[in-house]
């Protein structure tokens, strides 16, 4: 009651006010009808207060995303679930839930009445142009009597998180060679004529299958043994994405360094869905991913990625040579020196297929393709340490400059000429 009383309107202030003055009027003039009216309008903002106070605790709330993640761009939608647990009606709800500003303004609605054990769904679309993950909710119920006297307000606890992941684009295959390397025990082997004493065992640990353990060594070692498991052959790779600050150009969803990330998206994805196992490195060291569902890890990853203040790429080519084992490697690039190139070049070794995206971040200012000296050296440099070019200006698809991957140590010179 005392919050009931606390959560009166200004119209409820009002009408309490002015019942309280109609009794002691009534009572200092002796007039028994207006002291009927004081007692009626005194009571009406105190039944409401009543009648509110009740029911502040007595409604559950869930939320629910579809999808949960989505790309920038995209929508996604939020339902909302009100149930009434108490055997009486409520008044006037006006629902509000919290969105942050960069999925659009807070959503209102409504609800008249919700009947005893009643349940109400409330869908609304959220939508964002910049990539990361926001938090959606609490809600908060504001519970109002019919006449607006009272207004109590119910925040519940419950958010749910909504993924804004990079836009992806499909690419078509292209082909890129690289080593095979493995995800399991050990490397495959063949058992001599001598039988199984050549096979190497290891210790048994919880969970392998008692055929698997090796009986001969169990009682060599006075422990149980098992049979390694033969070799599971993957193709690893490497993904370098460039984001110092100052290599790329623009500002907001149509930068140089949101292409970059869509772009390191998009093929991340699509050799994640050809069999790649992949690793994510940038200019400040290698980023965790899962090894189940790499491409939802990766788009988690890419979706909150931001600008680094780094000045050079020293330490991302210093991961990208600790990994090892990679079979290919692809550096998504903004603005790069000789020398970066140089540092970056001599990553790809025998064995490696190494392709470069450099963005031409110099048209995100606006001007012409860089077709100058230092521009065509870097390529040079890269080119000469087998590295595959491809070229993304502004304006201009990941997927349709994603076919040049396929050209070894090539680039366009303006005249013909290739190195």
């Amino acid at each position: 009651m005392r919050d009931g009383l606390r959560a009166l309107t200004s119209r409820g202030r009002s009408f309490l006010a002015s019942g309280i003055a109609a009794l002691l009027m009534a009572v200092l003039l002796g007039e028994n009808d207006l002291f009927r009216i004081g007692v009626l309008v005194t009571a009406l903002p105190l039944l409401a207060a009543m009648v509110v106070a009740r029911t502040r605790y007595r409604l559950s709330c869930a939320r629910r995303l579809d999808p949960a993640r989505s790309e920038v761009g995209g929508e996604a939608t939020v339902t909302l679930r009100l149930e009434n647990v108490t055997r009486l009606p409520t008044g006037l709800l006006l629902i509000e839930d919290t969105v942050p500003y960069a999925l659009g303004v807070r959503p209102r609605f409504v609800l008249d009445r919700v009947e005893p054990r009643g349940i109400r769904e409330i869908d609304y679309r959220v939508r964002s142009d910049l990539r990361g993950r926001y938090s959606i909710g609490p809600l908060s119920v504001r519970i109002a009597d019919p006449f607006g006297l009272v207004e109590l307000t119910r925040s519940f606890t419950i958010s749910d998180t909504l993924v804004v992941t990079p836009q992806v684009v499909a690419l078509p295959h292209v082909r890129l060679s690289g080593e095979w390397t493995g995800g399991g025990d050990s490397r495959t082997r063949s058992v001599a004529a001598a039988g199984d004493d050549d096979v190497a065992p290891r210790e048994y640990r919880q969970g392998d299958d008692l055929r698997r353990v090796h009986w001969r060594s169990t009682a060599r070692h006075g422990e149980l043994m098992v049979r390694r498991e033969e070799q599971q052959w993957q193709s690893r790779g490497a993904l370098l994405l460039d984001t110092r600050r100052h290599a790329h150009r623009g500002e907001g969803p149509r930068s140089s360094f949101e292409v970059a990330v869509s772009a390191a998206a998009s093929i991340g994805v699509h050799l994640s869905r050809e069999g790649l196992g992949l690793r994510l490195v940038t200019d400040q060291g290698s980023e965790h991913l899962t090894d189940t569902a790499v491409s939802h890890s990766l788009l988690d990853t890419l979706a909150v990625i931001r600008h680094s203040p780094a000045r050079s790429l020293e330490i991302g080519v210093s991961a990208l040579r600790q990994g090892g084992g990679d079979g290919l490697v692809v550096a998504v690039l903004g603005s790069l020196d000789l020398e970066e190139a140089r540092e970056l070049g001599r990553v790809r070794h025998t064995g490696v297929t190494g392709v470069a995206v450099l963005l031409d971040v110099e048209t995100w200012d606006g001007g012409e393709p860089d077709t100058s000296d230092d521009h065509r050296a870097v390529q040079g440099v890269l080119a000469g340490y087998g590295w595959r070019i491809v070229r993304l200006p502004a304006g201009t698809s990941i997927a349709s400059v994603w076919q040049d991957a396929a050209q070894r140590g090539r680039f366009a010179l303006g005249q013909g000429g290739a190195a």
